[in-house]
């Protein structure tokens, strides 16, 4: 089994969960039930794994955090500026 297909269909199912947040985030406004700790917490992680990804030249972890990364970034702004 090709292991780096593994990685990919993770980073996809992973990636893909934010984008009903995203857009439910962006039309509504409202933030209220979102937590900025973990909003906070998560988006700095996904900076982190992105750069160990580029340091290590792992693609499945490189696309699959720089897909998840504006996603989370977005929801934090709006509940930055929104919450």
């Amino acid at each position: 089994m090709n292991l780096d297909l593994v990685g990919y269909l993770a980073a996809a199912c992973t990636t893909l969960s934010f984008v009903p947040q995203a857009i439910k985030t962006i039309r509504s406004r409202d933030t209220g039930a979102i937590s900025l700790g973990m909003y906070l917490s998560f988006t700095i992680g996904l900076v982190l794994w992105l750069t160990y990804g580029i340091a290590v030249r792992s693609w499945p972890i490189i696309v699959a955090n720089a897909l998840a990364l504006p996603l989370a970034a977005t929801i934090l702004a709006f509940k930055v500026r929104h919450g």
